[in-house]
């Protein structure tokens, strides 16, 4: 029994589009392949951008918080454990670790 070849197959344009079609998803500089890693480093930069901004518009809001004097005295009392002259601070800390 012979095997038959489709006369598809044997159809030059058809071949030489194959080869075209192969060479640009795989092996041209600007492939497929390439310009999917690169997408995926876009979405990654997109989210990490996302996060900056994020981070931006909270330390916006701060700033915002501590131009006015009871914000700004808030701000030192939790922060940075400051105190008036005739208080004392007591900082509890709980110990996470259980036996």
């Amino acid at each position: 029994m012979k095997f038959k070849i489709p006369s598809l197959f044997k159809n030059m344009y058809f071949i030489i589009i194959m080869l075209f079609i192969i060479w640009m998803l795989f092996f041209d500089s600007n492939s497929w392949l390439v310009h999917r890693e690169l997408n995926k480093k876009v979405y990654k930069l997109e989210n990490k951008k996302d996060f900056y901004k994020g981070g931006m518009k909270k330390d916006k809001e701060e700033l915002l918080k501590i131009q006015t004097d009871t914000g700004l005295e808030e701000y030192a009392r939790e922060k940075l454990f400051m105190k008036k002259e005739d208080e004392e601070i007591f900082i509890i800390e709980f110990d996470t670790v259980k036996d």
